[in-house]
Order: structure tokens, then C-alpha cells, then sequence
């Protein structure tokens, strides 16, 4: 289940935003301006070897020292984060959340709120506790299930088959079922768009298993929509203090 890297998260494509100040400046008489595209996604940090070489788990530049801390969102979600709290599923949402930052992020510190981002409680549809977005776009939730929690992994479909086809006729359920401690954890949705797969993980047990064993999960679902303004943080700070240390 080795993921293929030749589209590696399809997240450095080089584009120019119309409607910012810059797109909308006027044209001067005899004068052309010399505009450069700007460089989004994860290529505005890594370059796609060093993307393919955290996928591998070679070596990566270090990471911020410290997350960038903002008051003004620390204290406009806290309520949302103190309901969090007094959830049953708290402590193994917030561990979760650190796993996945730790392993499912490239340097997780230097790329929030720029390349990534979480909500706490958010009030899309879907009643999850926290989603993990980038570019606008889901890649990880986790829900309430009973006392317990679901995990929902948004990935390539095509990590996920027999033989590297889109076709969900070639779903590989033994390899993924072999990443969680029992066949009955997993359940998978197939979303609109090409290449996505959605594979839920019942359990927070079988959700830490299938993060630490399945190492295409390490190449979330991220297709072609940075060309979209990139995010401010969705979060309650809080909520990912917590993750804060991601390299433990």
C-alpha cells in the first residue's frame, strides 16, 4: 500500500488571485507590470522532494520552535473549546489531534493556519468535534460514537486499491483492515471528486493503529483547490495546545 508520489497532494500549483490588490491595480500608459505568481499550498514550504521525502520519513527542516499565538481567536473559541472539554470523548479527541499532527502533518508548526488548520466543534454539517482542513478542503474528523470516538481519513483512493486504479470495485479492505485491531472498525464512503476515498475508523484504539501502520494515510486527499485564498486559523487556539509538541 506503498503511496505513489507522482501527483504528490497535487498542492503546489503556481497562481495568480484576480481579485486581490494587486490584480486589481490599474494599468498605467506605457507601462507593463512584471507580476510573479505566487507560490501556494505545501510547495510555499517544502519543495516536492522534501515532500516526498517526509512521506518516506527521511529527514525534514526543522519546525518552528513554538506555534504563533493570537489572543484574539485564543479567546473568541475558548467557549467552543471548554464545551469540548466537558465531552466524554475529550481526552482521546485531543490525543488523537496530537497523533495526527505529529504524523499525518509536515512541519505541522511553521505550516498552521498558512497550509492547514482545525475547528473546534465546528457547525458545518456532520456534528463533528474537530475537523482538520487545508486549502479549504477536509482532511480528518472525528465524531462522537456513544461515549467513544469515529475517525473519518479523507485519502487517495487510488493508495488504496489492488492495483493503484480509481476504481472502488479494487478497494484493498485486507491491507486496511490489517491496520486496525478488528476487521468490523473500518467502513469507507466514496465522495464526489477524483482520486478521494473516505475511510472510517471505528474505535481509538483502531484510529491510532491505522495512523501508526498505514503509511498512505500520511497522503491526505488534497486535490487542486489552492487556488483558493488560503485559510485563517478556523480554531480555538487552545485546542491544539495540547499538540503542541509534535515531535513527541
Amino acid at each position: 500500500m506503498k503511496a505513489r508520489l507522482a501527483s504528490l497532494l497535487h498542492c503546489g500549483k503556481v497562481t495568480h488571485h484576480p481579485g486581490t490588490a494587486e490584480g486589481n491595480a490599474p494599468k498605467l500608459a506605457g507601462v507593463t507590470a512584471n507580476r510573479r505568481p505566487s507560490t501556494t499550498g505545501l510547495r510555499r514550504f517544502l519543495d516536492l522532494e522534501q515532500q516526498s521525502d517526509w512521506l518516506e520519513g527521511g529527514v525534514m527542516p526543522p519546525d518552528a520552535d513554538e506555534r504563533p499565538e493570537s489572543l484574539e481567536l485564543r479567546f473568541r473559541y475558548l467557549a467552543r473549546y471548554e464545551k469540548l472539554l466537558r465531552k466524554p470523548q475529550a481526552e482521546e479527541v485531543l490525543e488523537v489531534l496530537r497523533l495526527y499532527g505529529r504524523d499525518c502533518l509536515p512541519i505541522p508548526r511553521r505550516t498552521e493556519r498558512y497550509y492547514w488548520s482545525v475547528s473546534c466543534l465546528p457547525s458545518t454539517p456532520g456534528k463533528a468535534l474537530t475537523r482538520i482542513s487545508a486549502s479549504w478542503m477536509e482532511l480528518f474528523s472525528i465524531h462522537a460514537e456513544g461515549d467513544g470516538i469515529r475517525a473519518l481519513f479523507l485519502v487517495h483512493l487510488s493508495d488504496f486499491t489492488m492495483d493503484g486504479s480509481r476504481d472502488p470495485e479494487r478497494v484493498d479492505a485486507a491491507s486496511i483492515e490489517g491496520c486496525v485491531a478488528a476487521p468490523e472498525d473500518v467502513s469507507y464512503i466514496f465522495p464526489r471528486g477524483e482520486d478521494i476515498f473516505g475511510i472510517r475508523v471505528h474505535g481509538f484504539g483502531s484510529i491510532k493503529e491505522f495512523m501508526a501502520a498505514s503509511h498512505a494515510a500520511r497522503r491526505p486527499a488534497i486535490q487542486s483547490h489552492v487556488d483558493e485564498p488560503e485559510p485563517e486559523r478556523l480554531s480555538g487556539e487552545p485546542l491544539l495546545q495540547p499538540c503542541g509538541s509534535h515531535a513527541g
